[in-house]
C-alpha cells in the first residue's frame, strides 16, 4: 500500500480529499494535517510515509515552505500539490522544489485518481530497479503524465484543457467563456476556443441564453450532465 497523508486548511476539504484517496486500490490514508506545523509533526512521527497531498495555502506557513523543512530535515516523502494556486510563479517553485505532480483545485474524484495512478505507475518502474536505457528513462518520465484530453491540436496546452474540462466539470450549470476565464485565470478568448474544443469533441454542450436585446450569450455545459 502507498500510506498518504492529506494536508489542507480546510478539515471537510482534508476529509473529501481522504475518501477520494481511499477509493484508488493500492493507497491508504495514513494521517491528516490542517497546517504546516501539524504536517511537519505528522511527517516526523508516521512510522511510514510515501506521499503528501499538499495544500499550498496553509494557515502558518505555505505547502512550499513545508516541503523546504522537510528536505531540510532528511524526509524524501514524495509531495503531489493540490492546491487553488495558479499562477505560475508557484507552479514553477513546485516542479523546482520536486514536486511531482501539480493538481489545481476545484477538481473531481476522476481528477485526482488520474495522479494517483500515474505516482503508483511511476513508482512500479522506479522499483523495477536495474539500469535505465533511455526508452526506460522515456518511460519512467512518462508515467508522471496522468491522461489528458486525447488528441489536442497544435497550439493547445494540455494543461490550459485540463483547467478549462475541470471548472466545466464541477459547474452546477452552464458557464460562459467569461466565467471560465475567471475560474481559470486564463483569457476570455483562450477559454473560447478550448470551449469550443470540447464542443466539437463532444465534450461540451452548447447553450443559448437570451437576454432582451442583442446576440444570445454562449453558455457551455459539461456533455454528461443531465
Amino acid at each position: 500500500m502507498i500510506e498518504v497523508l492529506v494536508v489542507d486548511d480546510d478539515i471537510r476539504v482534508a476529509r473529501v480529499n481522504a475518501a477520494y484517496v481511499e477509493k484508488v486500490p493500492g493507497f491508504h490514508v495514513a494521517g491528516e494535517a490542517h497546517s504546516a506545523a501539524e504536517a511537519l509533526r505528522q511527517v516526523e512521527l508516521l512510522p511510514r510515509l510515501d506521499l503528501i497531498l499538499l495544500d499550498h495555502y496553509l494557515p502558518d506557513e505555505t505547502g512550499l515552505e513545508v516541503v523546504q523543512e522537510m528536505r531540510r530535515r532528511g524526509h524524501q516523502a514524495d509531495v503531489i500539490m493540490v492546491t487553488a494556486a495558479r499562477d505560475v510563479t508557484t507552479v514553477q517553485a513546485a516542479m523546482r522544489q520536486g514536486a511531482l505532480q501539480y493538481l489545481v483545485k476545484p477538481f473531481n474524484f476522476a481528477g485526482l485518481r488520474g495522479k494517483l495512478e500515474a505516482y503508483a505507475e511511476l513508482r512500479r518502474r522506479l522499483d523495477s530497479g536495474g539500469e535505465a536505457e533511455q526508452a526506460d528513462v522515456d518511460r519512467i518520465f512518462g508515467a508522471l503524465s496522468a491522461p489528458s484530453e486525447p488528441g489536442l491540436p497544435k497550439g493547445h496546452s494540455p494543461t490550459t484543457a485540463e483547467l478549462v474540462r475541470q471548472s466545466l466539470m464541477n459547474a452546477e450549470g452552464p458557464l460562459s467563456a467569461q466565467e471560465i476565464a475567471e475560474r481559470t485565470g486564463v483569457s476570455r478568448q483562450t477559454a473560447q476556443r478550448y470551449l469550443k474544443l470540447l464542443e466539437r469533441t463532444g465534450r461540451a454542450r452548447l447553450t443559448l441564453k437570451y437576454g432582451d436585446a442583442g446576440r444570445p450569450e454562449h453558455r457551455y455545459v459539461w456533455a454528461t450532465r443531465s
